[in-house]
């Protein structure tokens, strides 16, 4: 049984949800349309069962391997037998499925590839669909299976009755399908195929409730948005190809040395490929200026919010920044825009977030600061990417995971006050919740503690790291300045977290007990099934980041990622911990000194100063965007339109009546008269003796 398992388990965490969907798409129609989360949930059991024997047994098997065997798994095999399927590679596990395609091209002489690589494609191109999981994937899929399979329990509660509960469920198990496959591909093509499929899952269920204009218009808003930043990231892919002669994991980061080679040969395009690879990764992580998608995604079912924002889509961008780690560290200019990015999204989202009064938009722009935290730490290699590119990835990649359960948690717990309230979510219609929700209160309140860095909470353990890794940035000689405004930034940024974040606990639960009108007189806590996931999520919000950080179990784990540059160990930045936990208990103590003693729903006024208004309006940028690229893309399509009506139209139209006109002056002569016929055949034989004859005298 265990050999089976080792040898199947990396198929088996994408396919058991890919089985669910398909169940409720074949099968459903058959079944009680109250059981259609059942499949769902049991293949996710299977996916979260398998990605923890992965983390534990099989990777940790492949620690020995070293990356100089990492291109013996890359040529090109004709005969794979069952033995070859599976195989342990450069500290990474591999799954063969098929070969996809292969083109031979004309490059007889590729400079940047490989020997092996030259002889086997000689300019070509060969893609394998393989699955393929080492550290990092490992860590990755243990977080999407976990915070998905508590997202679907909940949301057997929270979508109990509604009409379209099977088909919630049947694009939510292709969502997870998409993101494990995501995380398990081996080549930069399959990862952007199922790039694409993540974002499409995503359309589908944040416009699950496609009756409402504001959920189709968000959807078909985050769909668009993103296709900026994909065009960005298929460019980069072509680049790669174009450059290393292959698309392969595998191949591209086992050798450093080829890496550095052609980033000294070829600087700028490698510059390039970082920053087209970033650009994907801004789209797909809501990062400024493609973050405006985020939060009108919040017009889908709250269970989708809590997947997208906790372990799904927006993680990729993170996931594929960490994954190029080797390419980007030879590319300082590209880690300075990465680290700079990420700190004006931090600080736009933390402002936005201080005056919003939809409980779910708080948190939607939570996400958003969160994820430029993360990028912030990735870009803090480019003061010094030898030595800082390994604990810059590895403190991004811990708060990701920290951030997937204390979102999920704040995420779930602000449906289940929807699910109270009547699907009223605006802060300004309700307060006093503690005593009604008792549930939803305290699994919210340690969602919130550890989301504003409260000391030894999750939140507290990977935010200091990030702001120790700037710190280290902030003191280097080159480029000290940038990284201390960078580093600034972020502690700004933590002041503000913890501020809006307790203002949206008080206003929520503190204050006078107010319930509108759509709540009813009684309304309930969250039920068993939704309770559940409530309670193990905030247990991990408040314990995961003790276990794993100060033990530096986390990175330990990740630093055997294959291609994962090495560095000395860091000890604790003590100043940054004190600054943090200051701040931290700052911004606690003045959401309670401004929102403590509220009047309840009734006292909270509308956004009123120029400042707030600014705040509220998400700094226009919306607006904006509508005044400069909508408006003049809409008018230029407007005039294409009427130039293709008018003028194009016309023209084909004035075509198709050639025939017409000449078919007029013709049909006298047609008129079924054989005189007719005979006479014109005279003329023509009379005209044909005439210039024969011509020829023959030779005359003119």
């Amino acid at each position: 049984m265990v050999s089976w398992l080792n040898d199947n388990v990396l198929w088996l965490i994408p396919a058991a949800p890919l089985l669910a969907c398909l169940w409720i798409v074949v099968a459903g129609q058959f079944l009680r349309r109250e059981k259609a989360h059942q499949p769902v949930v049991l293949g996710l059991i299977i996916s979260w069962l398998c990605a923890l024997y992965l983390l534990f047994s099989v990777v940790p098997s492949t620690f020995e391997h070293t990356a100089e065997h990492a291109d013996e798994h890359a040529a090109e095999v004709k005969d794979v037998h069952h033995e070859e399927r599976h195989a342990a590679k450069g500290g990474a596990v591999t799954y063969y499925v098929y070969d996809w395609f292969s083109v031979r091209g004309g490059n007889e002489q590729p400079t940047t590839m490989t020997e092996d690589q030259a002889r086997a494609d000689a300019g070509g191109m060969h893609v394998r669909v393989e699955l393929r999981a080492d550290a990092m994937s490992a860590l990755m899929l243990v977080m999407v299976t976990t915070v998905s399979l508590l997202v679907a329990i909940f949301a057997s509660g929270y979508m109990h009755g509604d009409p379209g509960y099977p088909r919630f469920f049947g694009a939510l198990s292709l969502f997870v399908f998409s993101m494990c496959m995501l995380v398990l591909a081996s080549n930069f093509l399959l990862l952007f195929v199922f790039w694409e499929a993540v974002g499409l899952c995503s359309y589908l269920l944040i416009g699950f409730w496609f009756h409402k204009p504001s959920a189709a218009a968000a959807a078909k808003k985050a769909f668009v948005v993103n296709r900026i930043g994909d065009f960005g990231l298929i460019l980069g892919i072509f680049m790669i190809w174009t450059t290393f002669g292959t698309l392969e994991f595998s191949q591209i980061f086992a050798d450093p040395t080829l890496i550095a080679q052609v980033a000294i040969a070829q600087p700028e395009i490698f510059t390039t490929i970082c920053l087209l690879l970033f650009i994907g990764a801004v789209g797909k992580s809501a990062q400024f200026p493609l973050h405006v998608w985020l939060p009108d995604a919040m017009e889908g079912p709250t269970p989708v919010s809590a997947l997208i924002h906790a372990a799904t889509m927006v993680t990729a961008g993170v996931y594929l920044v960490a994954r190029c780690a080797p390419l980007f560290m030879h590319s300082p200019f590209a880690l300075q825009i990465v680290a700079g990015i990420g700190a004006a999204t931090a600080l736009i989202a933390a402002i936005t977030a201080l005056t919003q009064n939809d409980l779910k938009r708080v948190l939607a722009y939570s996400t958003v600061s969160q994820l430029g935290y993360m990028f912030m730490s990735l870009g803090a290699a480019g003061a010094d990417p030898e030595h800082l590119m390994q604990p810059a990835v590895t403190y991004a990649m811990f708060h990701m995971f920290t951030h997937a359960f204390f979102k999920a948690v704040l995420f779930l717990s602000a449906g289940s006050v929807m699910h109270a309230m009547g699907d009223v979510i605006d802060m300004r219609r309700f307060s006093g919740l503690r005593t009604a929700l008792p549930i939803t209160w305290i699994t919210f309140l340690a969602g919130a503690l550890a989301l504003a860095g409260f000391p030894l909470l999750s939140g507290f353990w990977s935010k200091d790291e990030i702001l120790a890794v700037l710190h280290m940035a902030a003191q280097s000689k080159e480029h000290g300045t940038y990284y201390t405004v960078i580093l600034g930034v972020a502690l700004l940024t933590a002041l503000m977290t913890a501020f809006y974040t307790f203002r949206a606990y008080l206003l929520t639960f503190h204050g006078p007990e107010v319930f509108p009108p759509e709540a009813g007189h009684h309304p309930h806590d969250a039920p068993p099934a939704m309770a559940i996931p409530l309670y193990i999520l905030a247990a991990a919000a408040l314990l995961i980041g003790l276990a794993t950080g100060p033990t530096h179990l986390y990175g330990h784990y990740l630093h055997h990622t294959p291609g994962m540059p090495s560095a000395p160990a860091h000890g604790p930045d003590w100043l940054m911990m004190m600054l943090s936990t200051i701040l931290a208990i700052g911004g606690i103590a003045g959401a309670h000194l401004v929102y403590g003693s509220h009047r309840g729903a009734a006292g909270v006024k509308d956004n009123a100063s120029p400042l707030q208004k600014f705040s509220f309006n998400g700094l226009y940028l919306d607006e904006l965007y509508i005044a400069l690229v909508v408006k003049p893309l809409r008018s230029l399509a407007e005039v294409c339109e009427m130039f293709d009506r008018m003028v194009i139209d016309q023209i084909v139209d004035g075509v198709a009546l050639i025939p017409g006109i000449v078919g007029s002056i013709l049909r006298p002569i047609q008129n079924g008269l054989v005189q007719h016929y005979a006479f014109v055949m005279l003329l023509g034989l009379a005209a044909g003796m005439v210039w024969m004859l011509q020829s023959l005298t030779g005359s003119p």
